[in-house]
């Protein structure tokens, strides 16, 4: 296990006393102030519906950092079908829902320290336990998010991540 997890910032010089192992988005790349309170929609911590007709399911991205047993996580937003949406709601809550076959889907979320963009890479959304996250496992692509999630990453490009995120928020 990794002793310091802190870091000196490259862009600003700053130490930071811990470096994220995860990062969130909190609606899916469509999602707009424009469906809030409408009776067509729902956004939820891990559920979203648009319009009665785009189904989305949030869960986490994990790669392995190498050299370490801590893991990196991306929580994003997958869509689904409305059939495979309609079961994951069905068993949501139901004891044994990690034994569902994994459901197709399209990533819904774009994560800016990639190129090419990640939006609409094909995943594979696993359910686990009540109570966690679904799994996203991307379709095996040389897609550099797809690259990192089967072969890991090292400390040093979770630094760079947390930078990017970092700096990337303080420019909006």
């Amino acid at each position: 296990m990794t002793s310091d997890l802190g870091y000196t910032c490259s862009c600003c010089g700053a130490h930071h006393a811990q470096l994220p192992m995860a990062y969130s988005v909190e609606a899916p790349d469509l999602w707009g102030a424009r469906f809030d309170g409408r009776s067509d929609g729902l956004l939820s911590s891990d559920q979203c519906v648009i319009q009665d007709q785009v189904y989305f399911v949030r869960g986490l991205i994990e790669i392995p950092v190498i050299d370490s047993d801590e893991v990196f996580s991306w929580g994003v937003w997958v869509s689904l079908s409305r059939q495979n949406y309609q079961r994951a709601v069905e068993v949501w809550e139901a004891p044994g829902r990690d034994q569902e076959p994994p459901y197709f889907g399209w990533l819904s979320t774009e994560l800016p320290v990639y190129s090419p963009a990640t939006t609409n890479l094909k995943t594979n959304l696993h359910t686990r336990p009540v109570g966690e996250r679904p799994f996203v496992e991307l379709e095996p692509t040389d897609h550099p998010l797809a690259v990192e999630q089967r072969t890991g990453i090292s400390l040093d490009r979770v630094r760079a991540i947390a930078e990017a995120v970092r700096h990337s928020n303080e420019n909006r």
